[in-house]
């Protein structure tokens, strides 16, 4: 019987973990989850524009990066006292994550859009994790502001405090005309001392606010005692 031949992913594996070993690399062997996060963030938006302006092997090269940054991360969870999972680890909870999320697909149910979809997996996300009291729970806060705002309107949507059919308050045509609006309020921001990340940072915690009060008006008109939440 011969021996299975090791897949490049195995190799790649394999290789971390020699990095990180005894004899390995010493920069390597010192890293903790923590130390790793900067370069995770920057991998991630070099893949981002790697997929928006970039060639094939660009984004062959930047998906890379990002995976051995799992790798990499599975294989400090595998040696930390506490956490002790790997990469396969890793893997067998992703696997079973989308099985169950596609029910559709594995399962029974019925699914024939896109928005059939996301209705479904909001329904999911509620009996996966039944201790959420608001819909706002899981959003990043670290997130890029335009991406944050982005979510949490959808969150402001959902339970109806804005409505979803309304017409643009701004209208225009196409990305490249947004992106000449948006670019003209940053340089007007500036051009004022004012800091437009900051100030949609701040708008977005006010409509936050928003969305918890309404959350919690209708647990009150439910009879439902609604728990503090944590940001």
């Amino acid at each position: 019987m011969t021996d299975q031949i090791p897949s490049k992913l195995d190799e790649l594996i394999a290789v971390t973990a020699r990095l990180r070993a005894p004899g390995g690399c010493p920069w390597d062997a010192e890293q903790t989850h923590e130390s790793l996060v900067q370069y995770l963030v920057e991998e991630s938006h070099e893949l981002v524009e790697a997929i928006e302006v970039g060639t094939r092997d660009d984004l062959l090269e930047e998906l890379g990066d990002v995976l051995y940054q799992v790798v990499f991360h599975a294989d400090l969870a595998a040696h930390t006292p506490g956490e002790e999972f790997d990469i396969q680890d890793v893997a067998a909870h992703m696997t079973a994550k989308m099985v169950g999320r596609h029910p559709h697909v594995f399962g029974d149910r019925v699914a024939h859009t896109a928005d059939d979809v996301v209705n479904m997996w909001d329904d999911l996300k509620a009996v996966e994790k039944p201790g959420r009291t608001s819909v706002l729970e899981g959003i990043p806060q670290g997130m890029p502001s335009l991406a944050l705002a982005d979510k949490v309107i959808g969150k402001a949507q959902k339970i109806g405090l804005l409505d979803a059919d309304a017409p643009a308050g701004i209208p225009f045509e196409g990305e490249d005309e947004l992106g000449s609006l948006l670019l003209a309020v940053v340089a007007s921001a500036k051009a004022l001392g004012l800091d437009a990340e900051r100030a949609l940072r701040s708008t977005l915690r006010g409509l936050q606010a928003e969305i918890r009060e309404a959350e919690g008006q209708d647990a009150a008109d439910a009879g439902i005692i609604a728990l503090p939440s944590v940001d």
